[in-house]
């Protein structure tokens, strides 16, 4: 199984396009020792021919245009992707669909509260039916022991596992969270036995989860934030991020402390936020994160499973 990782950040990216916190001011001003970062997503292969993009990013453009395999080669116009998988109706990981509408029909894989998500609150299903068909969904079960295969992406099945977590604000159910709105996924290579655990949004971890993370070569996790309290004590904003439905990484029952007795061969935070001072090499988090052997995801990163 081969792992790219096309945009490691959280939402807005890094920098933030309007921020100016230590990190990105430092950023833009040689200040710190850190690398840009677009919105998080993924997109994994069996055969380096075939891909399963995960996510959508508003950069989905250019995050193609860094990853030749995703770029057309086969005929006049085509891409590497053969299919989508959303992990949530979140706007930064949906609305690069809108920027894929030359590709329609496109194959959407989704749980039933995304697509009911993505087809009133933000109506992406229905302002791309014009676009030659627009998105073709294919619903995505809950029934993790079994998993499913996707046409096309040979020898991989995945487990689609739910977590716990918010709607997006513009979901008719956002204060009422319903089974299925945000999951993660364990796939596993069915030729090499290899395995990933993919999950950047993470508020909680539940019991159910444990089994397949311990099963996992490698951990791609959410990294969003360093300590829960961070975005207001920068004064960035005013929720906690166990509110926005992200576990931190410091703590008692933080990230670290989960990650610490896990048998995975690779441990890698993905979905980082500006905010956060992991993206600072020389910060004294970041010396922590390479004491523990805990990896922090980069854009255009490459795994081998």
């Amino acid at each position: 199984m081969k792992i790219r990782v096309l945009g490691s950040a959280a939402g807005g990216g890094f920098p933030q396009w309007n921020c100016n916190c230590r990190n990105c001011k430092g950023y833009r001003e040689g200040q710190i020792n850190a690398h840009a970062r677009t919105q998080s997503s993924i997109c994994i292969s069996s055969d380096g021919e075939r891909w399963l993009l995960f996510n959508a990013s508003p950069d989905i453009r250019a995050q193609m245009a860094s990853f030749k395999p995703l770029q057309p080669a086969r005929k006049l116009r085509d891409t590497g992707i053969e299919a989508v998988m959303l992990i949530d109706a979140q706007i930064d990981h949906t609305s690069g669909l809108l920027m894929l509408r030359e590709g329609c029909p496109l194959n959407v894989y989704c749980t039933d509260p995304v697509y009911e998500d993505l087809s009133s609150g933000f109506p992406l299903f229905p302002m791309l039916e014009s676009w030659n068909g627009g998105l073709q969904r294919h619903p995505v079960s809950l029934d993790s022991d079994k998993g499913f295969e996707i046409p096309a992406i040979n020898n991989l099945r995945i487990h689609a596992i739910a977590l716990s977590s918010k709607a997006p604000p513009y979901s008719p159910h956002r204060n009422n969270p319903v089974k299925g709105d945000n999951i993660g996924v364990f796939i596993e290579d069915l030729n090499t036995g290899g395995s990933l655990f993919y999950a950047p949004g993470l508020g909680a971890i539940e019991s159910h989860l444990l089994p397949w993370m311990e099963r996992a070569d490698c951990l791609l996790v959410d990294g969003t934030l360093w300590r829960d309290d961070e975005m207001i004590c920068q004064e960035v904003g005013t929720q906690t991020g166990l509110s926005m439905g992200h576990l931190p990484q410091s703590g008692a029952g933080g990230m670290l402390e989960t990650l610490f007795p896990l048998p995975a061969r690779r441990k890698i935070l993905i979905h980082i936020n500006n905010t956060n001072p992991i993206l600072d090499e020389d910060s004294p988090e970041r010396a922590e994160l390479n004491r523990q052997g805990i990896e922090v995801a980069n854009d255009g990163l490459e795994i081998d499973l």
